[in-house]
This record gives C-alpha cells, sequence and structure tokens, in this order.
C-alpha cells in the first residue's frame, strides 16, 4: 500500500457557523468514503504503535485503519467492536487528541518546507492521523449500510445487575452479554444513555445514534429498565438477595452539580450546567411544545472552561440569545475543553472573558414579588447581572495548571466589574449523586464522594459489587468510562466462574 506524506490530516467537512449556531443539527458533517481512504493512507502502519497504548479500551488501530485504505470499511467496524461497543459515539466526542493521537507517529514528524533563500527548514511538526473521523466513518458507514442482524449467544446461567447505562454500565453489559451472562440494566431516568442522552448536545452527539448503539445490546439480550432509582425504588442488597443478581455494576456517574458558593446563586436565572443541558437535550426543551421547557435568555454568562461549558456556551445561541460570555479565571492556555470545542465556540460567536473570578450574581429587587401588590414586579429575583473579578496566573497548583490569584482593587480600580445579563450558567464540575453510598451497607466513597474500589479489578468494599467510570473517577471521559466498564465485566466474569 502506498502511503500518503501529507503532514496535514483531512480538514472535517462541517455547518457554517452562522447557520449551526441557529439549528441543533450536527455540527461535523464526517468524512466522504474519498476523504477516509485517503486519510488511512496517511497511517504508517508502526511496527510499535503508540495509538494502541494510548487507547482505553485498546483498539487495533492500525489494523482497523488498513482496513479503510484498502476500502473494507465493514472489516473495520469488526475490528473496532472486538473492544468498543460505542464506535459512532466515541469517534465524535472522545478527546482522541490527548489519547490515541497523542501518540501517533505523524504528530511528531517535522515539517519541512523551503525558505525564501530555498533552504529546508523545519516548520513545526505534522498533524496525527485523523484516528477518531475514521472510528466515525466506519461506525456510520456499518449503520447505514448493514441491516443489523440479531446475534446468536448462549446463556451461561449467570445474573448480573448493571446499575446506571452511561457509557461505563453499557461498555460492562456489552462484554458481559458477550460471554453468555443475563444482563439486566436499570437506569434513573426515562431514558436509557446516561450522560450520552442528557449532557451532551444533540449538535455534537445525535440522540439517534446514541439509540442505535443501545438497540444492539438489546439485540444482545440485554433487558433494560427506565425509571428505576436504584437506592429508591430498589437497593442492591435487595436485588441481590431477593431477585438474585450474583453480582452488580454500578456506573451512575457523576450528576451531582457544583455550585460557586456566592451571594445570588439562587437568583431567578441561575442554572447548573447539568440542569440546563438535560432540559435542552433529553427534555427537548428547543422544541414547540416541550413538556419541560426553558427560559430563552438574551445574554447568557456560563462560568467554567471545560467541555461541558462549551457546550453551555454553544446551546443559548441555538435558543436564540443575542451574546453567550464564558468567564474562566485561567487564561485561555490553561482551557481544560478540548481545543476543536474552544475553536468551535468561537467561530459561533462565543465572547471569552478570561482571567474572571465571579464574586456575586445580581437580582433584580426593586418592587415587590406579590402580584397584589401594586409595586408588582414579575421580573423580581430575577438575574440582572453577575460580578467578576480580574485574576492574574501565580505558581502551579496540584494540577500542574498556575493558580489563579485575584487583583486587588489597589493594583486596579476596575478590578471588579459587572457583566450584564439574565441568564448564568455554572459549570465548574460535577459530583457522584450519594443515593448508593446513602442506601447500601459495606460500599465506601473516598472524601470526594466516589466509590472506592479495587484499581485492579473495579471491586468496591462490598462483596459482589463492582463500581466504574464517573462514579469512581469524578467527571471524566466517555472512553475512560468504557476502559473501566470493560475492566470491571471482565472481573465479574472471574469472580462468578470462580
Amino acid at each position: 500500500m502506498a502511503f500518503n506524506m501529507r503532514a496535514t490530516k483531512n480538514p472535517m467537512p462541517t455547518q457554517a457557523p452562522e447557520v449551526r449556531r441557529h439549528n441543533f443539527d450536527e455540527v461535523a458533517r464526517g468524512y466522504t468514503e474519498e476523504m477516509a481512504i485517503d486519510e488511512a493512507k496517511r497511517c504508517m502502519q508502526c511496527k510499535n504503535p503508540g495509538c494502541v497504548p494510548g487507547c482505553p479500551v485498546h483498539i487495533n488501530i492500525p489494523a482497523f485503519i488498513a482496513k479503510i485504505a484498502q476500502g473494507e470499511f465493514e472489516e473495520a467496524y469488526q475490528i473496532i467492536t472486538q473492544s468498543s461497543s460505542l464506535p459512532a459515539v466515541c469517534g465524535r466526542v472522545c478527546p482522541q487528541e490527548s489519547q490515541c493521537e497523542k501518540n501517533c507517529l505523524r504528530a511528531k514528524m517535522p515539517v519541512r518546507e523551503k525558505d525564501a533563500d530555498g533552504k529546508m527548514v523545519v516548520k513545526g511538526l505534522g498533524e496525527a492521523v485523523g484516528i477518531g473521523r475514521l472510528e466515525r466513518f466506519v461506525a456510520d458507514y456499518h449503520r447505514e449500510h448493514v441491516k443489523p442482524v440479531t446475534p446468536e449467544i448462549e446463556k451461561n446461567g449467570h445474573k448480573v445487575a448493571i446499575i446506571g447505562s452511561g457509557p461505563s454500565g453499557l461498555a460492562c453489559a456489552y462484554d458481559l452479554a458477550k460471554a453468555g451472562y443475563d444482563v439486566t440494566m436499570f437506569e434513573a431516568l426515562h431514558v436509557a444513555g446516561g450522560v450520552l442522552m442528557y449532557g451532551i448536545p444533540e449538535f455534537r452527539l445525535p440522540k439517534a445514534i446514541v439509540q442505535n448503539e443501545i438497540e444492539g445490546l438489546k439485540r444482545m439480550g440485554v433487558t433494560i429498565l427506565t425509571d428505576m432509582v436504584i437506592g429508591r425504588v430498589l437497593s442492591i442488597d435487595e436485588l441481590m438477595k431477593e431477585y438474585h443478581f450474583e453480582a452488580c455494576f454500578v456506573g451512575t456517574g457523576a450528576g451531582l452539580p457544583r455550585f460557586l458558593g456566592i451571594p445570588g446563586e439562587n437568583a431567578k436565572g441561575v442554572y447548573s450546567a447539568n440542569e440546563f443541558l438535560t432540559r435542552v437535550n433529553l427534555m427537548k426543551a428547543y422544541q414547540e411544545g416541550s413538556h419541560t421547557p426553558i427560559e430563552h435568555a438574551k445574554n447568557v454568562v456560563v462560568v467554567g472552561g471545560g467541555n461541558v461549558a462549551m457546550d453551555a456556551c454553544r446551546t443559548p445561541l441555538r435558543l436564540g440569545a443575542k451574546k453567550v460570555t464564558c468567564v474562566y479565571r485561567r487564561s485561555k492556555a490553561e482551557l481544560p475543553a478540548r481545543k476543536e470545542e474552544v475553536e468551535h465556540a468561537e467561530e459561533e460567536g462565543v465572547v471569552f472573558d478570561l482571567l474572571r473570578n465571579p464574586v456575586e450574581i445580581l437580582e433584580d429587587r426593586t418592587g415587590s414579588p406579590s402580584p397584589r401588590s401594586p409595586e408588582f414586579n414579575p421580573n423580581y429575583g430575577c438575574v440582572t447581572g453577575i460580578r467578576v473579578q480580574k485574576q492574574k496566573l501565580g505558581e502551579p497548583d496540584a494540577s500542574g495548571r498556575r493558580r489563579p490569584v485575584p487583583v486587588s482593587l489597589e493594583e486596579d480600580p476596575q478590578a471588579i466589574y459587572t457583566i450584564p445579563c439574565d441568564c448564568v450558567i455554572i459549570a465548574i464540575g460535577t459530583s457522584p449523586n450519594p443515593l448508593i453510598k446513602a442506601t447500601t451497607p459495606g460500599i465506601e466513597t473516598n472524601p470526594h464522594g466516589c466509590l472506592i474500589v479495587n484499581e485492579e479489578t473495579n471491586e468496591t468494599t462490598k462483596d459482589g459489587v463492582f463500581a466504574g467510570g464517573d462514579a469512581v473517577t469524578g467527571a471524566a471521559t466517555v472512553i475512560l468510562a468504557m476502559g473501566a466498564g470493560r475492566k470491571a465485566a471482565k472481573a465479574i466474569d472471574e469472580y462468578l466462574q470462580k
């Protein structure tokens, strides 16, 4: 096979920013067959590929890319699904640039060009092969061209309960079902998919794609029960003692939002990113006649700098906001969000007010909140602005990023100022819900509320109960959660076979 020695990857076709900021259609359009083959030929098929150990589920990346280069797209899909149950999802939302693509030899090769004098000079490094884009292409090709089949799997007679239907639970269920286990998944919400359904916007991850992946699990024999809040409807002990599940996997994620702890956070128009995105993504608040409507604010401030913050910034634009400002306490270089997500937000018109930290949320206190009062003000208690304080970067903290330090009024009389707004969305992180810990004797958590597990097996401090994903690590990535689910599935299999 002839390799393509081009230094840069094929660009991803996308909707134009001025168009996409007004709709919820997927931004990225995906590679054509020709683009996929051309990109696959950039892979040098390294003898010791660094991309595979960089993948948390250890997909055989060179092998599936080689099949794409030969035009054998379905064969490429079969290679991916030996390791991953959610290729269409991972190809869209995984941070490949910090995992598999980070170790790609292409990204370490110097790019040489002739200067004005005709001498060859190094112009920087090349770009990694577009591994995530190729994974997405293969998954989409399979979905569009291959008729679903129901696999024949011989049951082994063992029952396992999966609590939570997010990435870790789906991955664990997939591996266990493939091994012949009778798997039942319990989901607290009315639709399976966890954070893939409620946390990631339609324009980044279409929900029909998530449900298509879940339908594949059902064809493997996995039973999915929704509206089942384990810890309220049933406890883990009841599942295991009364319903005879022999092992249990907890993949309940990290859905408990954190707040700033500043005055005014209870004002009308202040949302956690979790609530805001759930109303829009899962409950379709952007559609006419939605049962869970949401206020269409005109001037929105989002606090935070991660991927969730970028989703929270880009969503109000599609709801009709005139201006969205992202407030983050560090500089652009320290933004934890994916570079691509930041670029998309900037293209769509999000304003970044960096090195700023909120100190107070302002609300309308004029008039009276009572309709019977002659001074009745329907906007009483509503957000009118957010006061922020300028920051400067000090020494690195435990995360390795430089710590933000407040700029005093003595240093700068304008160090504290107000950003007018009618909505504030707080996207500064989440923690695991404490319900499982509170209702399950024998399960222990660390000071952050994360379940404590054996690092080798992902078994909790309660015999027969395993856990993984954000419930263990705190908020992380989809692919890391899937890796934990797969590790737990292997450990559950060994546990039950003994």
